[in-house]
């Protein structure tokens, strides 16, 4: 088979179709990237310098220079939002910062060289459904988001044959409501106070909608895949029954979902860790079409999962990095990604990513083995 350019094999396999081999992603988003040490790694390794950039803060996320990208091979680059121009963070603690949700972070260590952002103030803990109206919600109307953003989006259309994904929100409904309530509050929300869920949810897909819309009206037409996510489940299961997912935040994930593909024609990306199986039908029901990170760990047999939801979603991730990236050799690394290849791979459907973004512990050989094994083992026809 002729050689695909990055963007025809991605669209082929997101369409359920056999491409020339199987995508890789390495960075093209906010939960397929690797954190800034790691990264830093990396570069070492390969002997790459220059400065290294932050495509999220909170999570410390490295955006990837593009000698490292076209190293790797990775298929995917990533579409997100400027910062806002007209929006100052207010005053926080020492060691903290306050985002655009009013939501406190404090920086806390990890290992000798390495922190992470942890949430530390919820600015709705004590809210009632009154005090949504009086809250301050980020500014939708920001020129600033959106600032040059059509015209690089569009080059990076025209002059490479890459995939683009777009990240207009990172956290899009859940997640945000719970960061700003506290989890424990918004799970007893859940149950003891559903008609404030549902005033909270209202409020956020209005924000939603009309910051995807800015965001889209400027990269619409060039994107393949667009990206929407909110952690769903633990490793052992839902945070919620399914119930009380189909009542309270099903329909809102509907509304939001029909609205992006009412603005493109680009896949949507669905990102939550953890145990999903109990509500993956509901996800693809309501417009899902790719699911990420599949977390080998949590949702088992990646076989009976093809098996299973094959035909109707497309598999973003499936490279474990909780065990094997960071504990495995290379050796182990190629089983691994020939692995998930031969149970997901075939009839298309699939793009290698580790689960959720590489962590500073994680050899730069082990990164490289990935890359090195997704060549290897995932041309068409597979034969892994």
């Amino acid at each position: 088979m002729i050689e695909m350019t990055p963007r025809q094999r991605v669209w082929m396999a997101i369409n359920h179709q056999e491409p020339d081999r199987v995508p890789l992603d390495i960075g093209g988003g906010n939960s397929t990237t690797i954190v800034v040490e790691g990264y830093d790694r990396l570069k070492r390794h390969l002997g790459v310098g220059g400065p290294t950039r932050e495509m999220n803060k909170v999570f410390r996320l490295a955006r990837l220079d593009e000698r490292v990208m076209q190293y790797l091979g990775s298929d995917c680059r990533p579409v997100t939002p400027k910062p806002p121009a007209r929006w100052t963070p207010p005053p926080a603690p020492p060691g903290c910062f306050v985002d655009i949700w009013g939501i406190t972070w404090r920086q806390v260590p990890y290992g000798d060289d390495c922190y992470y952002w942890e949430l530390a103030g919820h600015p709705l803990a004590e809210a009632t459904i009154a005090d949504l109206d009086r809250y301050p919600w980020p500014d939708t109307d920001d020129p600033g988001y959106t600032a040059g953003l059509a015209d690089d989006t569009c080059a990076l259309f025209e002059n490479t044959g890459y995939a683009l994904m777009a990240d207009p929100l990172f956290k899009s409904l859940w997640e945000v409501g719970y960061m700003m309530r506290g989890l424990e509050q918004f799970l007893v929300d859940l149950v003891a106070d559903p008609d404030f869920v549902t005033a909270l949810m209202e409020k956020l897909l209005a924000i939603n909608i009309k910051m995807t819309a800015r965001f889209l009206d400027a990269v619409g037409p060039y994107i393949q895949v667009i990206r929407a996510g909110d952690d769903l489940a633990t490793q052992q299961g839902s945070l919620m029954s399914p119930r009380t997912f189909r009542t309270l935040l099903k329909p809102f994930y509907k509304r939001y979902f029909d609205f992006v593909k009412s603005k493109t024609d680009a896949r949507l990306f669905f990102h939550s860790c953890g145990n999903v199986v109990d509500v993956l039908d509901d996800l693809i029901e309501v417009g899902v079409d790719i699911i990420n990170p599949v977390q080998v760990s949590a949702m088992g047999d990646t076989a009976a999962l093809k098996s299973r939801f094959g035909d109707r979603v497309v598999f973003w991730g499936a490279i474990d990095s909780q065990h094997v990236l960071p504990n495995g050799t290379p050796a182990e690394v190629e089983a691994e990604v020939r692995r998930r290849i031969r149970d997901l791979a075939p009839g298309g459907g699939f793009v290698v990513a580790s689960v959720h973004n590489i962590q500073p512990d994680v050899p730069p050989e082990n990164i490289l083995a990935m890359a090195r094994a997704t060549r290897m083992y995932g041309e068409y026809p597979i034969r892994a």
